[in-house]
């Protein structure tokens, strides 16, 4: 008979990783095997991602940022033979693909994966899913097609092809290219120097408009995402051996930020709501064990 865990060890397990410790250093905080923690942590971020993708419906967004995030499963893409390269979707570099709203700062629609064509269509369908679509035949009063969001991304080539695959008319989209060049000590670890940007406005955007082109948000939320999950921390021990493990980790952590994480806002001096209550999904604030017995079915 399996020796299971009870149900407050299970949460103080999942929180401590999710307040970004590793699995090791669980498992010396806890005495729970390592492999006991990573089968927790697995059932509980599918479970997760099918809470989020439930909840996460009919959202009214007006400015999404896109970007991705870089790791890597099992070994660095340097490393693979070439016929892991051309065969294994599940080996080497893989990205997280966010988006994020710039004003409540909800991560709407996520994907794990290679940096590739597919995903960036698979990430933008499934956004278009999650927010109100106008009817057909909507349109405001000059006859025009009502645009429901802007949409913010790098330079990836894939993405124009994706956002009007995704959304046609029915949205606006622009890009933003910055330019860095190296820092000023070689051989040291160091961010790079921003020297200039350049915004596009794809379709929808006219130039008085290209202003607020801006993925500054969705690129500040990585370091939070790099912080708070040892998987992405560069430099680090920290990696996934198998690309299950890494896509639990992620659905579990964006459950616990978008409905339990609240960050101090300086300029009013407080606390902000959780993204999932900015962005109306929920009406309480919710804690961590609260969002357990929700996701795992225990909720009265």
């Amino acid at each position: 008979m399996a020796n299971i865990l009870k149900v407050d060890r299970q949460k103080m397990i999942l929180h401590a990783l999710l307040e970004g410790n590793s699995i090791r250093s669980t498992e010396r905080l806890t005495g729970v095997h390592r492999d006991t923690i990573c089968r927790l942590l697995v059932n509980f971020g599918r479970k997760c991602k099918d809470y989020m993708d439930t909840r996460l419906r009919g959202l009214v967004l007006h400015h999404v940022e896109v970007d991705e995030i870089w790791t890597f499963v099992y070994k660095k893409q340097g490393r693979l033979e070439a016929e892991e390269k051309a065969e294994c979707f599940d080996k080497g570099d893989v990205y997280l693909w966010t988006a994020l709203d710039k004003e409540t700062k909800l991560v709407a629609s996520f994907v794990v994966g290679k940096r590739s064509a597919d995903n960036a269509r698979k990430l933008m369908m499934d956004l278009s899913r999650r927010l109100v679509m106008p009817n057909a035949r909507q349109s405001d009063q000059s006859g025009a097609y009502l645009r429901i969001t802007q949409i913010s991304t790098d330079g990836f080539a894939a993405y124009p092809e994706a956002v009007d695959l995704a959304f046609g008319p029915y949205a606006k989209y622009g890009q933003i290219i910055k330019d860095y060049r190296n820092s000023d000590q070689p051989g040291r670890y160091g961010p790079p120097e921003m020297v200039g940007t350049e915004r596009r406005g794809i379709f929808g955007i006219n130039e008085s408009e290209q202003r607020s082109i801006c993925t500054s948000h969705v690129e500040r939320h990585n370091l939070t995402i790099r912080t708070l999950m040892k998987r992405f921390t560069r430099l680090s021990l920290g990696f996934s051996k198998k690309l299950a493990n890494l896509e639990a980790a992620v659905a579990g952590f964006l459950a616990y930020y978008n409905f339990c994480w609240r960050t101090y806002d300086a300029n009013a001096e407080r606390t902000r709501l959780p993204a999932a209550m900015a962005a109306g999904v929920t009406e309480s604030l919710m804690t961590f064990e609260q969002l357990f017995d929700k996701v795992m079915g225990n909720a009265a």
